[in-house]
C-alpha cells in the first residue's frame, strides 16, 4: 500500500539534525560522535573512503537503522535512494509511476476537501485549507503531470513501454526508475546514496536541476566529482581529520574510524586543495613530535651523569669527593626531572598519528617486487592489433560496432544509457555472443572485465579467503591482497557480506589485477569507489602494461582522457 506523505509545515529553521551519533557493528566501529545539521534548501555531500560510514549514516537519518548513541531528527517525510528499489518488481512502469505520485495527488484531494469544508462553514476548515495548500505547493502537486514527464524523459526512461514490468528491466533501468519514484514522491528530506551511478550526462543534468530547486534539506553520498562541484553547498568528510589534535591511540589507521566529521563550505575542488594542505601540516607536526619524543626518551635514559664519569676530581680529599658527588647527583636529578616532565607532557598532548592513506598503488605497479605478477602473460606486445571487432551487434542492445585494439591501446567508450557500452564490453570479454559481426583475437590473448556491480561471492568467508579462492592459493601467497592497497588491513579479515559495495568492488579489482590480463576492460570503473581512489585510478590508467578499454559516463575522467575514443550512438 502506498504510504501517505507527512505534511507538517516547514520553515527555514527546519533542519536535518545529527547530534553525537555513534554506530558500531560486531566486527568494527563505523561512526563516532558525528554531529552536523543540514538546513532546508542546503545540499550536503558526505565524502570519505569506502567503508567510512556514508551509507550507514544515510540509513540512520532515514530511520532504517538506530544509532548506538546520539540522536537524529528530520523535518517532514524522508525519502532514501539506495541500492534496493522502493517498489515491487512485479509492478509495471506505469504502476511504479502511479505508486510514486498517489501521495502527492492525495494532497490535491485534501485541498479540495478542506475547501469544501470551509464552504460549508466547518469549524477549523480555514486552518486545514491553508495547511493543505502549503503541503501541496511544497510537493509540487499542481505541476505533477509536467513533473512526471520531465523526470521520466530526463532520466532516460521515456522510450520504455509503460506496460513493461520492472523485473524485465536492466539493473541500470531499475535504478533510474527507483530514482524517478523518489523524486516524484517529493519527500521533505531527500537522501541519496550514489544517485549518478547509472545516469548519463542528460540524466545527471536533470537531477542537478531538480536538486537546485529542492525546498527541503538534501543529504547525499556520491563519487561523482563534477556532480559534487555542481550541487554540493556543503561537504561533510567522514575520514579521520586532523582536528582535534589530540592523542588517540586506538584504531585510527583505517577508514571508518574517524571521530566526528569535518565540515567544509565550498566546492569539492577547493576542499581537496585544503585537505591536502591540512594533511601535510598534520604529517609534518606528527613527525616533528615523534622526533622530539625519541630525543626526550634518549635524554631520560642517558642523562644520569654530569661531566666525565671516568675523570676523578683534582684532589683525592674525602670532602672534595663528596662535594663533586653531591653536585653531580643534584644536576642529574634536575635534568632527568626536566626531561621526564617534558616527555610526559608531550606524550599526553601529542597529535594522533595521521591515518594511513588507503590508496591505489597504480596499475603499472601491480605486483611490483613479486614474481609473476604485474605483467600480462598472454599474447604479449605486438606491432599490430591484438583484438579486432567488425560489425559487432546484439539485437536491441548494441548497434553494429567496429574497433581495433593494439597491445597498449587506451580506448574510452562513451554514449548515453542504453547505447550498448556494457554490452560491448561483455562481448569483448567473451561473456556474451554477438548476433552479428566478428571478433578476431589470438588464442592466448587474456581478457578480463571489471563489471559495474560486485561479483557474487560467498558472504560468510573473509575478503582474504575470497581473494585466495579466486586467484588460487599459490598466487595469493606470491601476490597477497595487501599488494594492491585496495582493501584496508582490518577489512581483509571481515566477511564479504559485511563489506560495502565499494569495498566488494575493490576486491573484484584486486582479483583481476593479481593476474593482469592483456586486455583490461573496465565498466564504469569510478562507480562505488571513493573519491580519492577514483582520482588515483584515473591517474594510473595510462601505466597499465597492456590494453585498456574503459566505458564511463564520468565527466572528469572523460575530460582528462588522452587516448582513443569510441562514441556509441545507440541501437535502432
Amino acid at each position: 500500500m502506498t504510504q501517505p506523505l507527512h505534511t507538517p509545515t516547514l520553515s527555514g529553521t527546519d533542519h536535518v539534525r545529527v547530534d553525537g551519533v555513534s554506530r558500531s557493528f560486531p566486527d568494527r566501529r563505523v561512526l563516532t560522535d558525528v554531529t552536523f545539521t543540514v538546513s532546508s534548501g542546503e545540499v550536503a555531500a558526505l565524502i570519505g573512503e569506502n567503508g567510512s560510514g556514508k551509507s550507514t549514516l544515510l540509513r540512520l537519518v532515514a530511520g532504517l537503522d538506530t544509532p548506538d548513541a546520539g540522536s537524529v531528527s528530520t523535518p517532514g517525510a524522508v525519502g532514501l535512494f539506495h541500492q534496493e528499489p522502493p517498489f515491487s518488481l512485479d509492478l509495471t512502469i506505469d504502476g511504479v509511476l502511479t505508486d510514486a505520485t498517489d501521495p502527492v495527488r492525495d494532497l490535491t484531494r485534501q485541498v479540495e476537501a478542506a475547501g469544501q469544508a470551509m464552504a460549508e462553514g466547518a469549524v477549523g476548515a480555514t486552518t486545514r485549507l491553508h495547511a493543505a495548500i502549503d503541503a501541496a505547493e511544497r510537493h509540487h502537486a499542481w505541476e505533477l503531470d509536467h513533473r512526471v514527464d520531465r523526470v521520466v524523459d530526463g532520466l532516460g526512461l521515456d522510450h520504455l513501454p509503460r506496460d513493461r514490468r520492472a523485473r524485465e528491466l536492466s539493473g541500470g533501468q531499475v535504478s533510474r526508475l527507483s530514482l524517478a519514484w523518489l523524486l516524484l514522491r517529493c519527500p521533505d528530506t531527500l537522501l541519496l546514496d550514489e544517485p549518478t551511478n547509472h545516469l548519463d550526462d542528460a540524466a545527471t543534468a536533470t537531477l542537478v536541476d531538480l536538486l537546485r530547486g529542492w525546498s527541503g534539506p538534501v543529504l547525499l553520498a556520491s563519487h561523482d566529482r563534477a556532480f559534487l562541484d555542481e550541487v554540493g553547498t556543503t561537504l561533510l568528510d567522514l575520514d579521520p581529520a586532523p582536528r582535534p589534535f589530540t592523542a588517540v591511540r586506538h584504531d585510527t589507521d583505517t577508514p571508518g574510524s574517524g571521530f566526528g566529521v569535518t565540515k567544509f563550505t565550498g566546492s569539492y575542488t577547493a576542499y581537496l586543495r585544503r585537505r591536502r594542505e591540512e594533511r601535510e601540516r598534520w604529517v609534518h607536526r606528527f613527525r616533528e613530535e615523534q622526533g622530539e619524543l625519541s630525543r626526550l626518551r634518549a635524554r631520560v635514559r642517558d642523562d644520569h651523569t654530569v661531566g666525565r664519569a671516568d675523570r676523578p676530581p683534582r684532589t683525592e680529599a674525602r670532602a672534595a669527593k663528596k662535594f663533586y658527588a653531591d653536585r653531580n647527583a643534584k644536576v642529574v636529578a634536575r635534568r632527568v626531572n626536566d626531561a621526564t616532565t617534558a616527555l610526559e607532557r608531550l606524550e599526553r598532548d601529542q597529535v594522533r598519528k595521521p591515518p594511513a592513506r588507503l590508496r591505489f598503488i597504480g596499475l603499472g605497479d601491480v605486483g611490483a617486487g613479486t614474481a609473476g605478477a604485474g605483467v600480462p602473460t598472454g599474447a604479449g606486445p605486438t606491432a599490430g592489433p591484438v583484438m579486432t571487432a567488425t560489425g559487432l551487434a546484439v539485437s536491441g542492445r548494441l548497434a553494429p560496432t567496429t574497433l581495433s585494439l593494439g597491445s597498449r591501446s587506451r580506448l574510452l567508450v562513451t554514449g548515453a544509457n542504453g547505447s550498448g557500452k556494457s554490452t560491448l564490453l561483455s562481448v569483448l570479454a567473451g561473456d556474451l555472443v554477438p548476433d552479428e559481426g566478428s571478433l578476431t583475437r589470438p588464442a592466448r590473448l587474456r581478457v578480463a572485465l571489471l563489471s559495474q556491480e560486485p561479483l557474487p561471492r560467498e558472504p560468510s568467508i573473509t575478503a582474504r579467503t575470497a581473494y585466495s579462492r579466486a586467484v588460487g592459493a599459490e598466487r595469493a601467497e606470491r601476490t597477497p591482497l595487501a599488494t594492491f592497497g585496495l582493501i584496508a588491513g582490518r577489512d581483509a579479515d571481515r566477511p564479504v557480506g559485511a563489506l560495502s559495495v565499494g569495498q566488494r568492488r575493490r576486491l573484484d579489482l584486486a582479483v583481476l589485477l593479481a593476474d593482469p590480463p592483456d586486455v583490461l576492460l573496465l565498466d564504469e570503473p569510478t562507480n562505488h569507489l571513493s573519491l580519492l581512489l577514483v582520482t588515483e585510478l584515473e591517474q594510473t590508467l595510462p601505466d597499465y602494461p597492456g590494453a585498456v578499454v574503459v566505458a564511463s559516463h564520468d565527466r572528469w575522467l572523460r575530460e582528462g582522457w588522452t587516448g582513443e575514443r569510441l562514441h556509441l550512438e545507440g541501437h535502432a
